[in-house]
């Protein structure tokens, strides 16, 4: 026994001053810098969410009780809004799980002033979702225009982008924008009016995108989800022109899916897999601009039963969608991304294994005297110093940037339900930085050797970056990230509407007396 305390000691001394090289302290320091640079992203993204919070408030006060609508109380004015363009909502749906109906109400109930279609897309009336959504337009029937639209199995793309496609085929010949939006996106009122606002404003916008604000359920494959979403969010937080595309809220010009500008059709139809990477390639191939206003943020409320495998199952799709692309110069982007990320990943995970050993070295150092010669001649408790206070850093600029979408959130729906931040367990947080950033370059390799994922019951194999092979195994009761009964039980949503004041603004939106103010 006291041999192999020894041997464990010689090891902790070892390791502890091997940790002190130049090479480890490199690591280190570079873990520290990677902290205080997600810090200082996180910083200037609540700074662009508060100053859009700001505007609202001062036009409250200047008498705008419907700031979380426009700017300008005079644009809700008959007038005004007879002359807003039509836009058809298209939303792709597969399986019914427990925050979707409240999801495609807020879509449904939008209080955008134009003419708007919503079109639902399944692949058979055999998918719950049919029969959910199906009912829910009935309730509904008399107050919106919208249809549920059967695309049928896709062969040569994602079954999502097939979906898409359907429902830009089926849109109003006189729709101007598209809107694509995921069933798990939960809109504002006033979403769509700020998009179209926003296109009617700056004609040479070619995508206008959001992103999604999740609200984990408890476990640590929904933190692990938030964690992974929130670097990304400083990418969406400039408050217009940016790189990033989120599929799960895009509009585009009806005419550029009409006439196939760029290829945009042809590129999704013929191999697609990710709707928002072929996209955003296709924008940068063309130098088309992508925008992202300030108010696009949406919550996103994470299934309660939400699995660890689940969310590595949402991991693997994650990362697989950087083994597809349309183009060499997409290809040498994605493998850009591949590298950086998963360095970046590591590189952020190794200063706290190292820091992990210099504490325990330092616990140890009473009790060993070679230990305690290890720690005395080391700098280990120093960096584990500076590392902690960059990763509190880091943490309250997190902690600060969810707190402000969250107020805008809230104040963007004012009838909506409340979003807290007290449900959130900071320990689980800090946790799942670490399991996520571990397990990306994982799952990163695993994609690019196996080339195939499975999601949502339905595998896709990939050659030179486009879908080759579909296999539909039906295997799956659930999808990854929802938590869906997919081909279970069929679940019927109530009639009782849970937005009863909101539909009944929908009702009335279209009478000229409603904008005599």
């Amino acid at each position: 026994m006291a041999a192999m305390e020894a041997a464990a000691d010689a090891v902790l001394a070892a390791a502890s001053r091997a940790f002190c090289g130049p090479a480890a302290v490199f690591i280190q320091i570079q873990g520290c810098l990677i902290c205080l640079t997600l810090g200082l992203g996180w910083a200037v993204a609540a700074l662009v969410r508060k100053k859009e919070i700001r505007r609202m408030r001062r036009r409250i006060v200047d008498g705008n009780s419907f700031a979380f609508l426009c700017d300008d109380v005079n644009e809700l004015e008959h007038s005004v809004q007879e002359k807003l363009p039509r836009v058809s909502v298209i939303m792709p749906l597969k399986g019914f799980g427990e925050h979707n109906l409240q999801n495609w109400r807020t879509q449904i109930t939008s209080l955008y002033g134009g003419p708007l279609e919503f079109l639902f897309v399944v692949e058979s009336k055999d998918d719950p979702a049919y029969h959910a959504v199906s009912r829910l337009i009935a309730e509904y029937k008399d107050k919106l225009e919208a249809k549920v639209v059967v695309a049928g199995l896709s062969t040569t793309c994602s079954q999502k982008i097939h979906n898409q496609l359907i429902g830009v085929e089926k849109m109003h010949k006189d729709s101007k924008y598209v809107l694509f939006l995921d069933d798990d996106v939960r809109l504002h009122p006033g979403t769509i009016g700020a998009l179209t606002k926003e296109m009617e404003k700056n004609p040479e916008i070619f995508i206008q995108t959001g992103y999604p604000l999740d609200l984990p359920s408890g476990s640590l494959g929904s933190y692990c989800i938030y964690e992974y979403h929130m670097p990304c969010s400083i990418g969406f937080a400039t408050g217009g022109k940016t790189f990033f595309l989120w599929g799960g809220c895009m509009m585009m010009h009806a005419d550029d899916f009409r006439q196939d500008l760029y290829g945009v059709v042809s590129g999704l139809r013929d191999g697609g897999y990710s709707d928002d990477m072929t996209l955003a390639a296709i924008a940068g191939q063309h130098k088309r601009l992508i925008s992202s206003p300030p108010v696009a943020v949406f919550p996103h409320p994470l299934s309660s039963d939400l699995s660890f495998s689940r969310y590595w199952n949402y991991l693997r799709k994650q990362t697989f969608v950087l083994e597809s692309y349309v183009s060499k110069v997409n290809w040498m982007m994605n493998r850009a991304l591949f590298a950086s990320h998963c360095y970046l990943s590591w590189g952020f995970v190794w200063p706290y294994i190292m820091a992990l050993v210099h504490v325990v070295v330092a616990l140890r150092a009473p009790y060993s005297e070679i230990v305690k010669d290890a720690s005395n001649s080391s700098c280990g408790l120093k960096l584990v110093c500076c590392l902690l206070i960059c990763t509190l850093t880091e943490l309250v600029s997190m902690w600060n940037l969810t707190k402000v979408e969250i107020q805008l959130c809230n104040m963007l729906s004012p009838e909506g339900p409340k979003v807290s931040l007290g449900s959130y367990n900071w320990g689980l947080v800090f946790i799942a930085v670490l399991v996520d950033n571990f397990l990306y370059p994982i799952s990163a390799f695993r994609s690019h050797f196996s080339q195939s994922i499975n999601w949502s019951g339905i595998r896709y194999h990939l050659k030179d970056g486009k879908i080759s092979k579909i296999e539909r195994e039906n295997k799956l009761k659930y999808t990854d990230l929802g938590g869906k009964h997919l081909y279970g039980k069929r679940t019927y949503p109530s009639k009782t509407s849970l937005l009863g004041y909101l539909s009944r603004t929908v009702a009335q939106w279209h009478q000229p007396k409603k904008y005599d103010v």
